[in-house]
């Protein structure tokens, strides 16, 4: 079936052992449907941010677009050779590591000038981009193990996920403290997890870039 993983072994892809590469009109859909919704929480999250005066929010959004730009690459390069897939994965995780730190550091520039941000809006967004986001990982699960290609659009997701859970916990406590601090943990922590994911999607993908330029050059 062209669902299924083309090779055997896990999912890692790394070594040449490239799995599930994209190539299926089932995965298409999914990921079209994922883009749209990712696209839209950019716009929500990005209005909420502004309003609640969020650090956390503000972030989140910025990773929305992100994700919404990135799963663009990943669907144009479907069914194109590895050494292709492998430079966009490469260039989707260079964006992503640079995202970590200029959350980081907006973070850590805003700090003496946030207000305390608006916890019950930080919340109710936070709740709607976690269903969002869980839908998105939902859509995706059977397609977690994959080229690297493929495996960091699922890492985006289930950070993403990961993030809105943190959000809403950051909500509850400045609630319940009346500082941002919460807020400006949540963001160093969400900036901390996209570095983490950039550097695993590095790694594989450039595993596949040299196997593939040294498959290439053993053919020629």
């Amino acid at each position: 079936m062209a669902d299924q993983c083309s090779t055997s072994g896990g999912g890692c892809g790394c070594g040449g052992n490239v799995t599930f590469d994209g190539t299926s009109a089932e995965y298409r859909r999914r990921l079209w449907l994922v883009i749209a919704i990712n696209g839209l929480m950019f716009l929500v999250e990005l209005v909420g941010g502004a309003l609640a005066g969020s650090r956390a929010l503000q972030a989140d959004a910025l990773d929305f677009l992100g994700d919404t730009l990135t799963y663009g690459i990943s669907l144009a390069v479907i069914g194109k050779s590895l050494k292709v897939r492998s430079t966009a994965a490469l260039f989707k995780g260079l964006s992503l590591f640079l995202m970590g730190l200029w959350v980081a550091g907006s973070t850590l520039y805003s700090f003496f000038v946030l207000n305390t941000p608006q916890a019950p809006v930080m919340g109710a967004i936070g709740f709607l981009a976690l269903s969002a986001n869980l839908l998105s990982v939902l859509l995706l699960m059977r397609y977690k193990d994959g080229d690297a290609n493929v495996r960091s659009v699922w890492l985006c997701s289930r950070n993403d996920a990961v993030g809105n859970v943190a959000v809403m916990a950051a909500a509850g406590l400045v609630w319940l403290t009346g500082t941002p601090w919460p807020d400006l943990v949540v963001a160093l922590a969400m900036a901390a997890l996209f570095t983490h994911s950039a550097t695993r999607i590095l790694k594989q993908a450039l595993a596949e870039w040299r196997h593939e330029h040294a498959h290439s050059h053993s053919a020629s």
